[in-house]
């Protein structure tokens, strides 16, 4: 079982004090947007034994298992970070797998620099992803009803959304969002700026449903994601509640502390709230126009006391441990490998004693025992 030193990554979104106060130290001042815990090669964890990818490559099968490298290949499949949003993230959609891996291979087939600002696929891989409160928190999570839209919009009173809430009337859904959202995204910088210059006082004025929309605003003042996030669902989360993220749809996270796991992969398309490059129509083809619930997830108890936050997907597998004083230890020996992760209380990892914020990785078929009075996430995979 190794200790895990982490990088904690810098972006501007970050809060400058969420992450310093779970790991119980001084904030710098600066922004401190999420921890990284695994074998990305942007930022791999590093451990006694060298980075998590070094010991992963000396040897992959005693690292993972042979079951889950003969799954995902030679690499570790997920990647678990601590999140800390302090400001909007940009709105934004991940590719399924088929769609990365012909989104990627059309890419190098035409010679994009893999770190050019115009280049949408990182690599081949699709990036499903979860996110845990440990805070109250906000995000936007695949679309609204588009009539419950457009009379959020109409109640805006402002003329030049009135085409958009004619759109958001007809059918079918599908195609209505599509039209809608294609119509904010291509419309002209300067009316749409105009547009959000209106929404935003209307919005900062009538408060209530609207103020999340007046905070993204405020944030990113004129971007025309101001108003392709209105189509979206807000969700607050309660600590302890999570999202799952699937292919195609769209959602943005917009403050609070949490606990996320993905899938390997940095593919990100993105539809606004941001400087960086927004690819319109490949945006479009890997979007999924299909309005519900953002389908909020609870974890799932069993009687050795794991909480299991069920997905779809067997690159990860996220649960969680609520220890009592007192309690009884519990054996987590599993023939993959692991990521145990202290979010509050103090906790004891074989031979490791964790504090919030504190991690360690463990080896497939290595013995694995947690005691002690505090919370601990496990992350794993499905094989």
């Amino acid at each position: 079982m190794d200790r895990l030193d982490n990088t904690v990554r810098p972006y501007a979104w970050g809060s400058a004090t969420a992450i310093p106060h779970l790991l119980g130290v001084e904030p710098t001042g600066e922004p401190q947007a999420e921890m990284w815990m695994g074998a990305h090669p942007g930022a791999p964890s590093r451990t006694a034994r060298g980075t998590l990818v070094e010991v992963i490559e000396a040897d992959p099968e005693r690292e993972l298992g042979a079951r889950a490298v003969a799954g995902f290949g030679p690499r570790l499949p997920f990647l678990l970070k601590i999140l800390a949003a302090g400001a909007p993230l940009s709105l934004q959609v991940h590719p399924d797998l088929k769609q990365a891996q012909e989104g990627y291979a059309d890419e190098e087939r035409r010679g994009i620099p893999v770190d050019a600002p115009h280049r949408n696929y990182k690599d081949a891989n699709h990036k499903p992803e979860l996110i845990c409160a440990l805070t109250e928190f906000d995000g936007l999570c695949g679309f609204r009803d588009p009539v419950r839209t457009a009379g959020l919009l109409d109640g805006l009173g402002i003329d030049s959304l009135k085409p958009y809430v004619d759109l958001l009337h007809a059918h079918p859904e599908d195609a209505a969002l599509r039209e809608v959202l294609t119509a904010i995204l291509s419309a002209d910088p300067q009316e749409m700026a105009h547009t959000v210059a209106e929404a935003t006082a209307a919005c900062t004025r009538l408060g209530g449903a609207y103020a999340p929309y007046a905070d993204i605003a405020h944030h990113y003042p004129g971007d025309p994601g101001v108003i392709a996030a209105m189509l979206l669902n807000h969700v607050r989360l309660q600590p302890g509640e999570a999202l799952f993220l699937g292919a195609g749809i769209p959602h943005a996270y917009l403050n609070g502390l949490g606990v996320e796991i993905m899938a390997n992969s940095d593919n990100v398309l993105r539809c606004g709230l941001t400087p960086k490059h927004v690819d319109v129509p490949e945006l479009l083809r890997v979007v999924r126009f299909e309005a519900g619930d953002p389908g909020v997830l609870r974890p799932e108890a069993s009687p050795d006391g794991e909480e299991l936050y069920e997905t779809p997907i067997d690159e990860f597998r996220l649960s969680r441990y609520v220890l009592p004083a007192g309690g009884a230890a519990h054996d987590l020996t599993r023939e993959t490998p692991q990521i145990l992760l202290c979010t509050a209380g103090a906790v004891r990892a074989g031979e490791h004693e964790l504090g919030p914020g504190q991690s360690v990785f463990v080896p497939a078929g290595e013995k694995a025992e947690i005691s002690g009075a505090g919370t601990v996430f496990r992350a794993t995979v499905i094989v």
